[in-house]
Order: structure tokens, then sequence, then C-alpha cells
């Protein structure tokens, strides 16, 4: 498993509904679209970082080491808005309102990324995926999303293994070597996984396999009070915001 599911697992909130923990997540992270960068979406982010840091129990390290990812393709993002091709400064210039618009961005985009990291790290793809098909997702749709969620676990295994195995053996010392241990390391992941996928379907296929995928899930009610308290959470944010934004303008 990823470290985000281990959590997602190991988490306080493991056996709430999926449901509220998505009005508070998928909430935050449309405030944080939809607000003015200033200060909507700054409050957005300090509540998602109170929120996954407090009630949701995640670990600050844990939450770093899956937050940077998003946070590094956010920081990529906003650059481009620094710059403009071409005009009468030249063919490359700073942009005008380059760094505001940036900073707003980068706002923007990390509190959005936060609030569905709150989801992620609080709900297991293994509850979530079921419940789909109640909520009126075709049931081969989930199947196919359940099956690829399991083999990109059994992939990423066999590409550790091999890689290890490779190390072990010297393969990196050099950089044809490199290239070489890399080469193999994908023809050897392709027929691994080939393979595992074929003794799944026999192995789905001696356990009457009909065309659903059928599996537990764990029951859990949707909670009134939790979603209550989510959603004056967010209208609390959203008129904080509305009333410092009038008040600065």
């Amino acid at each position: 498993m990823l470290p985000i599911d281990v959590a997602a697992h190991s988490s306080r909130w493991r056996r709430r509904h999926p449901v509220d923990k998505a009005v508070l997540g998928l909430g935050l992270t449309v405030l944080a679209v939809s607000l003015p960068p200033w200060p909507g979406a700054a409050l957005v982010l300090v509540t998602a970082l109170a929120v996954l840091l407090g009630p949701a129990g995640v670990p600050g390290r844990r939450l770093w080491r899956a937050y940077r990812v998003p946070l590094g393709f956010c920081v990529t993002g906003t650059l481009t808005l620094l710059v403009q091709v071409g005009g009468p400064d030249g063919w490359v210039s700073p942009a005008p309102e380059g760094p505001l618009r940036a900073g707003e961005l980068l706002l923007r985009t990390s509190a959005a990324s936060l609030g569905v990291l709150l989801f992620a790290f609080t709900t297991p793809m293994s509850d979530l995926l079921p419940r789909l098909v109640r909520a009126g997702v075709p049931a081969p749709l989930v199947d196919v999303a359940l099956v690829t969620y399991r083999m990109s676990f059994l992939l990423l295994d066999s590409v550790r293994r091999v890689g290890q195995a490779q190390a072990a053996r010297l393969g990196h010392t050099a950089r044809a070597a490199s290239w070489r241990s890399l080469g193999g390391l994908g023809a050897t992941a392709f027929v691994r996984s080939f393979d595992r996928a074929a003794r799944l379907q026999a192995g789905l296929a001696g356990r009457g396999y009909d065309g659903t995928l059928r599996v537990l899930v764990p029951e859990a009610r949707i909670s009134v009070r939790f979603t209550a308290v989510s959603v004056l959470l967010l209208v609390t944010l959203a008129t904080v915001t509305l009333l410092l934004e009038s008040r600065m303008s």
C-alpha cells in the first residue's frame, strides 16, 4: 500500500461514512477555488491544516510527504505567470502583476490540494469504490477501478523488488549499466504484471465470477451531526471571507 492508503486505513475517521468526509474535504476544495484567494483561500488553507493535524489525527511528517508532490506542481504552475513572451520589453520579460497573480494561484491550488488530501487521508478507496455502485455508478466501471487499484500495488511491489535485485547485482554502478537495468526493469515489470493479471483472472473464474465483484463494505451511517458541523464550518468560512473582503475593498 501507499503511505496515504495506510494512513487512511488507520485514520480516526476510518469508520465514518464517506459522505461525511466528502462534505468537509471536498467542500473546502470548492471554497478554495470559488472564494477570493485573499483572504478566502488563506483561511481555507489554515482550516484544512488545523482539521488534518487536529481532529483527523494525520501525522505532520506523513502529511508533508504527501503534500509536497501536489505543492511542487502548484509552484511549477505559478512560475509561468511571472514572465510574458513577446511585447515591447523583449522576447521574454517580467509579466505585469505576475507575482500577484502567481501568489493568488498558489494560494488557491495549495488550499484546494489540502481539501482533497483531507478526504484521501481519511477515506480508504476500498470503502469508497463499492459505495459508488449504490450512488448510481455502473458496476463494471467500479469493478475495473477496484482491479486497477489492486493491480497498481502489485506493480509497484514488483518494480521495487526488481530494483533491489538490480542494485544488489551492481546494476547501477555506471550510466550504461543504469540504462540497461532500466530497460530490464520495464520488461520484467510488464511480464510480471501480465502474469499476475492472468492469475487474477483465473482466480476470479475459480470463485464463480459472473461479472460483478462482491466485496464486504464496513457498515457506516451518515452522521447528521458531523455533516451539519461541516456545513456550518464551510458557511462560516465563506461569510468571514466576504466580510473581510468588503472591509479591505
